[in-house]
């Protein structure tokens, strides 16, 4: 367990007085119950939603330690999903927060705390090696909260949601953030190369989704990473947006992440030591991806391109919109995962061509494909 650090803590912060009282009330009550010292309360994080997380200090009669208090005010954020899908792994074997206390209607939940450093924190893309341990484990939870899955009790990824999240890429990163009026031909090709991103997701095998497994959301233990023990191993976390879909898709978060990205050597190492850990848990029987690895590696890329499109809008939208700058500067990373996926395809060069032609990259394909009508 932490100590508790002695020195004073500012106070938090609450914009909306009555959100204030209503947290105070609250608190109050859990605080008894559940050993907490109020005078404690700090900002831990908050995230891309509005969401916030706090973290207090629990006195010796209640094993001392942290808990972390999520505010998530009801009228922007619907804490159900998150209690469902806690409940759904901690079933499946997978380390997340324990839902300690929950006010459904004020929109306060009280957790427990898997700790202060993410994986990504302890990462280093030039050292590979020394993070297969670690991914070894993800993909070990991956897996089991895979297995578990079953039909109708997650929300479905569907060609609704996949076509909703592609239109972000013109809506908020073409439209509002580069200030671009796609040409009719233009925007046919766009829409070509979403048809045929939909069509190649929508063929795979289903599981559940956790829809942002990437070492930001892996924490690692305070008392130290020891895949042997349950207590040693990754903690998952955002996880409220899972959904039931495509089999690819967070092994393509896991690889090609928002924040770092690997040389393709390491993110072949680990996607195949995904592919024989699924095949074995009977994930992949489909199109003979069980026997043959470069087809379930291509599924991946579709997967991932599918993602990085919605990134980019996402990030876009995050800082022109909701007012948080950080997440475009990693804008260029997911354009770079994009074109590198997009020259790997020919019925996708017409996308590379048209993505070239935005970021001004200055290669002979993208010259030749109209350019003067992306001034």
């Amino acid at each position: 367990m932490s100590t508790p650090d002695p020195t004073p803590t500012p106070p938090v912060v609450w914009p909306d007085p009555a959100r204030a009282a209503a947290f105070e009330r609250w608190l109050a009550h859990v605080a008894p119950v559940h050993g907490l010292r109020p005078q404690t309360l700090r900002l831990a994080s908050a995230d891309a939603s509005f969401r916030r997380y706090f973290r207090i200090d629990c006195d010796a009669a209640h094993g001392g330690g942290t808990r972390i208090v999520m505010d998530a005010p009801p009228a922007h954020e619907d804490s159900r999903p998150f209690v469902c899908v806690a409940g759904l792994m901690r079933e499946a074997g997978v380390r997340v927060p324990q839902v300690l206390d929950w006010d459904e209607a004020g929109g306060f939940l009280l957790l427990t705390d898997l700790g202060t450093q993410t994986l990504l924190q302890a990462l280093d893309p030039q050292q590979p090696d020394a993070a297969l341990p670690y991914f070894k484990d993800a993909i070990a939870a991956l897996v089991a909260w895979q297995r578990a899955s079953r039909p109708g009790v997650l929300p479905p990824y569907d060609e609704a949601l996949l076509r909703r999240e592609l239109a972000l890429f013109p809506d908020w990163y073409l439209a509002r953030h580069k200030g671009i009026t796609l040409s009719d031909a233009q925007r046919r090709t766009l829409e070509a190369a979403f048809d045929l991103i939909v069509q190649r997701v929508l063929a795979q095998p289903t599981v559940w989704v956790h829809r942002d497994y990437m070492p930001r959301n892996l924490m690692l233990p305070a008392g130290g990473f020891d895949p042997a023990r349950p207590e040693g191993r990754l903690g998952v976390l955002d996880f409220q947006d899972a959904v039931h879909g495509p089999v690819t898709y967070d092994i393509a978060s896991l690889m090609r992440d928002a924040f770092l990205s690997w040389d393709e050597e390491a993110v072949l190492d680990v996607t195949i030591r995904y592919w024989e850990a699924a095949r074995k848990a009977g994930l992949l029987d489909a199109e003979g991806w069980a026997q043959d690895f470069g087809a379930f590696y291509r599924a991946v890329e579709w997967m991932g391109l599918q993602r990085h499109l919605k990134v980019a809008g996402i990030f876009a939208r995050l800082t022109l919109r909701d007012g948080k700058p950080k997440y475009l500067a990693d804008a260029p990373r997911f354009i770079a995962y994009i074109r590198h996926t997009a020259a790997r395809y020919r019925e996708l060069k017409p996308l590379l061509q048209l993505i070239d032609a935005v970021e001004g990259i200055e290669t002979p394909v993208a010259y030749a494909f109209g350019r003067p009508g992306m001034s």
